[in-house]
This record gives structure tokens, sequence and C-alpha cells, in this order.
């Protein structure tokens, strides 16, 4: 069963956020505008944007909630800002074209992709160095770490394979071949699972990383969409609830995010949104889920118990990525 429309989920939208809420601050980067649009939580409202340098792209918070990370790609830095007064603090060594990174649960390390040079760099936050470089495939994108900590996953575009990387040694360990064009990786809580999605292939790859012999591809989830062309259904951006029921992922220029089934791996719905959905984030609570919307230069904001879109915010110049400050 499939939800008909965003216009028609609206009807929810009073009540729903009339209800409370956590007021937490959700941080946007726009692409294009080179900056970071703030939004509360509570209030749904635009409350401040400040520069982010050139062309902001990933986007992560520390897991005490109080410095915002941002690749500036084409400043080939990752530039922090305290996230109560927007102030840039410094910067980090990023490596050439930093575009998405994954924190060490300590917050003491961010795993960065840099897409120009082929590596994953290793940035130590504390000190403020890099620590590693580790040579991967052609064009890396996607980074996840594991629960445990243990890898670091890599998808790197051209190559169209996840890298599991060790985090004590630095050294690949594993390589899996996904389809083509694979732009992000997570894992369900439980590391029992890794998705990983692959924009052109339309794919989103599942595999057991607990496997005996090593990780494994167990099984594809495709998505079909009534009046969609198939090219239009490319997977980028996900998210799974810390239940490991739900995975969502966001397929780009078809502007849906897919609602899957963790255990069934069966697709249930698709959402309708903004244009061009490219990455998501949670509140805290997991009570709701924003996508950033590249096109319409808008976010939405999808209640997740109700799996339905309850409204669209109005941001900077081509959002690309969401993060959202912990209670």
């Amino acid at each position: 069963m499939f939800k008909s429309s965003f216009a028609a989920a609206i009807c929810f939208a009073c009540t729903t956020l009339a209800s409370p809420a956590l007021a937490n601050k959700v941080f946007v980067s726009n692409e294009r505008g080179n900056t970071i649009t703030v939004i509360d939580s509570d209030t749904w409202e635009v409350i401040e944007e400040f520069p982010g340098g050139n062309r902001p792209r990933g986007i992560g918070i520390s897991p005490d909630g109080k410095f915002l990370y941002v690749c500036s790609s084409d400043d080939d830095t990752v530039r922090v800002f305290d996230t109560e007064t927007y102030a840039e603090l410094w910067t980090l060594p990023s490596g050439p074209d930093p575009e998405l990174f994954t924190i060490h649960p300590s917050g003491d390390y961010l795993y960065i992709a840099n897409e120009d040079d082929n590596l994953v760099t290793v940035v130590d936050t504390q000190s403020r160095t890099v620590v590693a470089e580790i040579p991967v495939g052609v064009e890396p994108e996607g980074m996840a770490i594991s629960p445990d900590a243990a890898f670091v996953i890599n998808t790197s575009e051209t190559t169209n394979m996840a890298h599991f990387i060790d985090t004590a040694d630095y050294q690949i360990k594993h390589n899996i071949l996904v389809d083509q064009r694979p732009r992000y990786a997570v894992y369900t809580d439980d590391g029992s699972k890794l998705f990983v999605s692959s924009e052109i292939g339309g794919t989103v790859s599942v595999i057991d990383p607990l496997a005996a012999n090593g990780p494994e591809l167990t099984s594809k989830i495709s998505f079909e969409v009534a009046g969609v062309q198939p090219e239009w259904l490319q997977p980028v951006g996900m998210r799974v609830t810390a239940d490991n029921k739900w995975l969502f992922v966001a397929l780009g220029p078809a502007n849906r995010v897919a609602v899957i089934d963790v255990e069934t791996l069966e697709v249930v719905d698709y959402i309708l949104v903004g244009q061009r959905v490219w990455q998501m984030d949670f509140t805290p609570g997991q009570e709701f889920l924003i996508t950033t919307n590249g096109n319409s230069n808008d976010v939405t904001v999808i209640d997740v118990d109700r799996q339905q879109a309850i409204k669209s915010i109005q941001v900077g110049e081509q959002p690309w990525g969401v993060a959202v400050t912990p209670d």
C-alpha cells in the first residue's frame, strides 16, 4: 500500500507538530549556496543561516553535541563550528575534496572520503592532525562505521565496491562488489546487516558483515514506482531505525523516499517528498526523519511512525547534507 501524495499528508501536520517534542537543532548544508541553515525541531522554523565555506556537503555533529563538522569540499578542509553560537572554531586537515565522513563513537576520529584523491583520511579531532591516509577505490564517497567500531566502510563510486577498513591498523580487509556508483552505506544498529545504495545501478545491496568466511553480499533491493521512469530511481542517502525494523532510502530525482522492511527486505511504501531527495537524518528519538531536497531548495519532515511527509521547509540553495543535534 503506497501513500497517495505529500499534499494528502499535510492534514496530519497540525496535530503532529503540536504534540510535545524535543527542541533540537537541524543543520543543513547548502551545496550551491555555501551556507548552513539551522532549523528548530520544535517549531520547524529556520532560526539562522551562516557561511559554511565553499561547497559544503558532508555534515555531522560530535557525540557530545558541541561541534558541527562540515566538509567544505572546494576548500579541501573540514570546518568546525560551535553548535550554540555558530562561530567557526577551527579547521581540520581533510585531504583534497572531502565529501562524506563518519565519526568514531568516541568522537576522537573522523574518517573522511576524499573524492578526488582516492583516499580515506583519518583525522584525530583532539590533536587536529592526520593519523592515516588509506588508499581505496576510485571516487570514494560513502562512509559508515560498524556498531562495534571495528570497521569503517567506504564505498567507491567508480570501482563499485564497499571496502572494509580495520580501524586498528587502517588496512582494507575485505572488498565487496556492488552495483554501479555506490553512494552511501549504513549498518543496522545490531550490526547484522550493512546496506549500500547504488545510484546508477538503482539498487540497495544487502551485505552480511558477520558471515563465517567474511562479509558477503546476500541480496539486492530494487525499486519500482508507477509513473516514474526507472532511470530516475537513484538510491542515495539511507537511514535505519534503531529497532532495526525500517530502512528509509532517498531515491534522488524520483522525489521519493522508499520504506523497506528490514526483516523481509520488501519495499512497503514510497513517500513523496521534495525534488532530488539526497540525504536524511533522524531527530534523536526518531519521531521524525528530515530529508534534503536539492532541486526544490527545501527539506521534508517525515513522521516516522505514520511514514508520511508532514511539512516542507525552505532552506538555502541546493541543500545536500543534514545533521541533528543529539539530546
